[in-house]
Formats: structure tokens, C-alpha cells, sequence
């Protein structure tokens, strides 16, 4: 991002981050359920095909009004083939109340190689190579080329893609946060250094310019904490060179279950939101204290770590973390019966509101609503919304052949039983909710479509050059 003069960043600080008291809180304005057999625009029928993997994570592109959703690596946890991809889908926006319906799937990119290699959901085999293995969590746009970033938990990994999801270049990721043995990298599940599994980058940011874009770890790394650690790692990364330029310490809450990050949004220069989630909730087998979270975060002032090992008393400067923006438990929807879902992973600020306020949109990821045996047989999971204990397993894609969650005793499926939906709320937050919000700039290619003129180019010309 584009460096701003220390006053500049203190009045925004001051207008967003430390604001906490004098605005009123995020507004919850409705959510919607998505069914769990969705068909992405494959068409192609099946859970291993064509079924939506829905919000690893969300983005907003305000230069095209697109919405983008990130499908992970698939239902079968790294062990069955799946190309991966990002769904771009429809909404329709309530301009006035902000309220979202109509969600329809418009667009599936498979991400490949050159030559129409797929990027596979498979883990590294060898574990020594990435090779085509990728998990993705995160999902930007460059604002001024229009390409597609996505990061990934084997690397942990940073991909720039074209808009035919076509690979283009990977970022360099630092060498202190790659899986690795011995110094040997190691992507398998074992490694002693760096990532721990299946907790690489999972939040995605890019700056309003296109010059910044940061990877956030999900967790803090196995030699830094491992599942003990709160000391987790934003990494800065240079979109002209693909190298990593600064990395920030951001100190994780301890509380609940399974606590990680899921989430990152840039706001401006220096000013993000960040979702930290526990592993309770619709989507696990336990429903009890489930702890979903929206924070506003500040990096200035924040320590570059890039060379320093975080421990837990850690006594440097760490990015700023206000009070919580949004409680995603707090506003539950019916279909779920009142249940909140486990896994919120997508956050994105949406289009600009007919009062000035913006439209905050959070998703969940549902796992394809499929989980396997230690054989590697697949079933499709049916929840009992009241009773997460009650979940029935049925065979892919059929409902007769069912059993209890044990695989062994026979199950009927009833009315009270469905499979676990995908889920998006919509929020309003006010100006001052985000204060200082820089919206991407727009393409080159769309400044005449947009009917910014002369004027409008101005503006986006000084806003490039900060």
C-alpha cells in the first residue's frame, strides 16, 4: 500500500480504529442459506464435481460489481482428485435497507498451468514438492490488472492467477514460515518449522492501489507456539516484485476451541478487519460456545518481524487490535434453528449503500457438507439442527443406505434433518464503522465504462501516486 504521512495515519486511526464508543455498532440487517447440492456452473452433478464448496472466502470487486466466492480443495480432505476454483456469484442489494437475496452461481475458473494443468486439491505427494497441490483460502483482485490473487495452506503459498485462472508467477513466501524438517522443506503433516497443517495463509488482503497484498497464517506457526501460540504472523508482500517486504505480529485471542484466523480485509493504507473464529458450531459435532469475531486492526507503529522469532511474550510493538467490530453469534437465522455456524470464513465490504453506509458481507465455508472414515469413504452429513449429536451419514449424493454418525446403525432421514447449507450475512456499517475506507481503484480499462471523466481520473491519479 501506498505510504501515507504520519498525521494522515493518525487521523485515520482516530476516525476508525480508536472511534470505538461514538458510533453505533455494525447493523445485522438479514442472512441467507444457501442449499448444500448447489451445482457451480460446471453443471456437472456430484460432490466431488460440480458442488459448491461456497466462502472459503468472499471478495467485492466494485470496478466490475462482482462478487467472488473460494471454493477450498475440496470434500475429500487432500486425498481425492478436485480442480480447484472460485465461483463468481450474483447478489441482488437492497440499496436502501442492505439487505441481500437472489444469490445465484454466474461464473466457475478453474485454477490450471499453462498448458491446462489443473491445480489440484490432492496434498503434496512427495511431501518434499508442491508440485500442482493446492488448498485455497484466500482470494483477492488486483484492482489496476484485473488478475486474481489466491493463497494456500500446504506452503503456505501466495498465487497470482490471470482472469482465466491461469497461473501467472507465485510470490516468494519467507523462508521462516515454509513447512519444513530439518531445514528440508517437508509439506506433509509432520514438519517442525513453520506452518502448522492445514493452518497456512487463510486471510487475503490487497491494498486500494494494487501495490500491496498481505497473507495472514491461520494460526501461529509450530515453532512459534504451535497450538499453544497467540503470536500470529500478516506478511506484506510487493506485487511488483512478488517478494515479501515487512511482517507484522498479531497477537490471536486465547479463548475457545480450535481459535484461528479466517479472514482479512484491507480498509486503507495501514487500517484492516480481521474474522477470528473457534471450531464450535453448525458444521462440528458440538453446537456449545461457539466464538465468531470481527476485530479492526492497525499496523501502524507495528514491529517488521520478518527476522525475529515470536514466542508468546513477545515485548515488541504488535498491530493494534480495537474492540470487536461484529459478533457473528450474535445474529442467528432460523433455518439453522438459531445455531450459529462453525465455519465463518469469508468477509468482504461491499458496495456503497443509498445513505452512505456500506454493505458488509460474511460467508461460511460448509466442507461440501461431507466428511469420510479413516478408509477414505465419503458421505454426505446430514445435521439435526437442534441436536448436533443426532448427525445421519448417507452414501454421496443419495439418501437411502444411511446410518447414525457411528457409519454402522441404520438411519431415516426425517424433516428435522438437512445437510449443512452454506450461510451469508449481510451488515451496514456506517463511515465511521470503517472510517478512512479506500475502495480499490479502478482498472484503466473500466474508468471510461464507469463515466468517471476527466475529473474522476484526476482523483484516481493522485490516489495512485500517494
Amino acid at each position: 500500500m501506498s505510504s501515507l504521512a504520519p498525521l494522515s495515519r493518525a487521523l485515520l486511526a482516530a476516525g476508525f480504529l480508536f472511534a470505538t464508543g461514538v458510533h453505533a455498532a455494525p447493523q445485522f440487517v438479514n442472512g441467507l442459506t444457501i442449499p448444500a447440492n448447489t451445482i457451480d456452473a460446471t453443471g456437472v452433478p456430484g460432490a466431488n464435481a460440480g458442488r459448491v464448496g461456497f466462502f472459503s472466502d468472499i471478495y467485492y470487486d466494485p470496478n466490475r460489481n462482482e462478487w467472488w466466492g473460494l471454493s477450498d480443495r475440496g470434500p475429500g480432505g487432500g486425498t481425492i482428485p478436485y480442480e480447484t476454483r472460485v465461483q463468481r456469484f450474483t447478489l441482488d442489494v437492497d440499496h436502501a435497507s442492505g439487505a441481500i437475496s437472489n444469490f445465484r452461481i454466474a461464473q466457475t475458473v478453474k485454477f490450471t498451468r499453462a498448458d491446462g494443468t489443473p491445480f489440484d486439491g490432492i496434498a503434496p505427494n512427495p511431501t518434499s514438492s508442491l508440485g500442482n497441490a493446492l488448498d485455497p483460502e484466500g482470494f483477492v483482485v488486483n484492482p489496476v490488472t484485473g488478475h486474481f490473487y489466491v493463497s494456500d495452506e500446504y506452503g503456505p503459498s501466495l498465487y497470482e492467477f490471470d482472469r482465466q485462472g491461469v497461473f501467472v508467477q507465485a510470490f516468494a513466501t519467507p523462508d521462516r514460515l515454509v513447512a519444513k524438517t530439518g531445514g528440508v522443506d517437508d509439506f506433509g503433516t509432520t514438519n517442525t518449522t513453520g506452518r502448522r497443517t492445514n493452518r497456512g495463509f487463510e486471510g487475503l488482503a490487497v491494498s486500494a492501489d494494487g501495490a500491496k497484498v498481505y497473507a495472514m497464517l491461520q494460526s501461529a506457526m509450530i515453532d512459534e507456539g504451535g497450538s499453544s501460540g497467540v503470536m500470529n504472523r500478516i506478511v506484506q508482500f510487493d506485487t511488483s516484485t512478488y517478494q515479501a517486504d515487512r511482517q507484522f505480529a498479531y497477537r490471536m485471542d486465547t479463548s475457545g476451541q480450535g481459535r484461528g484466523i479466517s479472514a482479512l480485509v484491507a480498509v486503507n493504507d495501514s487500517e484492516f478487519l480481521v474474522l477470528e473464529r473457534n471450531n464450535r458450531g453448525v458444521g462440528s459435532d458440538n453446537f456449545a460456545s461457539p466464538d465468531k469475531r470481527v476485530y479492526a486492526i492497525d499496523v501502524t507503529g507495528a514491529d517488521d518481524v520478518s527476522d525475529v522469532a515470536l514466542a508468546n511474550t513477545f515485548a515488541g510493538n504488535t498491530v493494534t487490535k480495537g474492540a470487536m467490530l461484529v459478533d457473528l453469534d450474535a445474529d442467528r437465522l432460523a433455518e439453522l434453528g438459531n445455531q450459529s455456524p462453525e465455519k465463518w470464513e469469508g468477509l468482504a465490504v461491499g458496495p456503497r449503500l443509498a445513505d452512505g453506509s456500506y454493505l458488509l458481507l460474511a460467508g461460511t465455508d460448509n466442507d461440501y457438507s461431507v466428511t469420510q472414515n479413516g478408509t477414505g469413504t465419503q458421505f454426505d452429513v446430514y445435521t439435526n439442527f437442534a441436536d448436533p449429536t443426532q448427525n445421519i451419514l448417507c452414501p454421496l449424493d443419495s439418501t437411502t443406505g444411511c446410518t447414525t454418525i457411528d457409519g454402522v446403525t441404520p438411519a431415516t432421514l426425517t424433516a428435522g434433518y438437512g445437510m449443512v447449507p452454506g450461510v451469508l450475512h449481510a451488515y451496514r456499517v456506517t463511515s465511521a464503522d470503517i472510517g478512512g475506507y479506500m475502495a480499490p481503484v479502478p482498472e484503466p480499462g473500466t474508468w471510461a465504462m464507469m463515466g468517471l471523466g476527466l475529473a474522476g481520473l484526476a482523483v484516481v491519479a493522485r490516489r495512485r501516486a500517494r
